[in-house]
């Protein structure tokens, strides 16, 4: 692996970043700031932006209640260098659900802005979901993000291998620095955290809605062999949505199985199903991001 490859950071192979961006400070009536981590774009991770905003939700309603939904929209790139702020708004607490507002800031200009459900205890009623896709290889049996960019002397190169919290393992040949084989808009990677999380299931949940926007655009750049680290690409997310469905620990590994339905008009539209290795769907995202492939588009 290069030299620029090789340099150490505090956060190599570790989750502590993704626990320190959802540790907010409570200034009170309902108003919390967070930092950010810093990478490489000098944008804040969209992401921990999301997560952030979900953790904020969270600090607002009684203990009993959990998320369910959450719809969201990125209005400006926040400054990983500057703090951002989260205004909550009690929208309504209702005998099983509760609706809250949010509302993300930095130097006063809004950066997000989203919506989330919350439901006190599941009722019961009827059930089904999609099943895992039968046959994907075990994730310990796949290359590391590590393994995929070594000797890649790219900006990222960094950032994709070692930082970001999570071990990534893609079943098929990721789209980082190099095409894909197979142009079809789908894929699956595997996940979870470098290290044990701490047991509250509000972490695990906001790890899953955090972990979700590294990969979401990748089945739309493989079926338009793209990669990210090509000139002229230019990617930002939108707006996201997501629904959790079980609980499930995200420092164990969990499959996202994206695809793409639809891209045209710059905008691109992305799915993703997350499930457990037993085969669980833990939670499904959508999203709609911007995409240039610049002049190879």
């Amino acid at each position: 692996m290069s030299s620029t490859a090789v340099t150490k950071h505090p956060n190599d192979f570790r989750s502590d970043g993704f626990l320190s961006s959802i540790q907010l400070t409570d200034l009170g009536d309902d108003r919390f700031t967070a930092r950010h981590q810093v990478i490489p774009s000098g944008r804040a991770y969209g992401g921990e932006t999301v997560a952030q905003a979900i953790a904020a939700t969270m600090r607002s309603v009684e203990p009993d209640r959990r998320i369910h939904s959450f719809h969201g929209y990125f209005l400006r790139a926040a400054d990983v260098n500057a703090e951002s702020s989260y205004a909550v708004q009690r929208l309504r607490d209702g005998r099983n659900f509760s609706a809250r507002a949010v509302q993300g800031e930095q130097v006063g200009k809004t950066t997000f802005t989203g919506l989330a459900s919350f439901q006190s205890q599941p009722a019961h009623g009827v059930a089904h979901a999609d099943p895992m896709p039968a046959g994907l290889p075990d994730p310990e049996s796949l290359p590391t993000s590590e393994d995929r960019v070594a000797g890649a002397q790219v900006r990222d190169g960094n950032y994709w291998s070692r930082q970001r919290n999570f071990d990534m393992r893609h079943v098929h040949d990721p789209v980082y620095t190099t095409h894909a084989t197979q142009r079809e808009p789908r894929q699956v990677v595997w996940v979870k955290a470098f290290q044990p999380l701490p047991e509250d299931p509000l972490v695990h949940q906001l790890a899953l809605a955090y972990v979700c926007d590294y990969t979401l655009l990748e089945p739309v750049l493989r079926h338009h062999d793209a990669a990210w680290s090509d000139p002229g690409v230019v990617t930002a997310s939108l707006d996201h949505a997501m629904w959790w469905h079980h609980p499930g620990r995200a420092d164990e590994w969990i499959a996202l199985v994206q695809d793409s339905p639809e891209a045209g008009h710059g905008l691109a539209m992305t799915r993703a199903s997350l499930y457990a290795q037993d085969g669980t769907l833990l939670a499904t995202t959508v999203q709609q991001g911007l995409l240039s492939l610049g002049q190879s588009g």
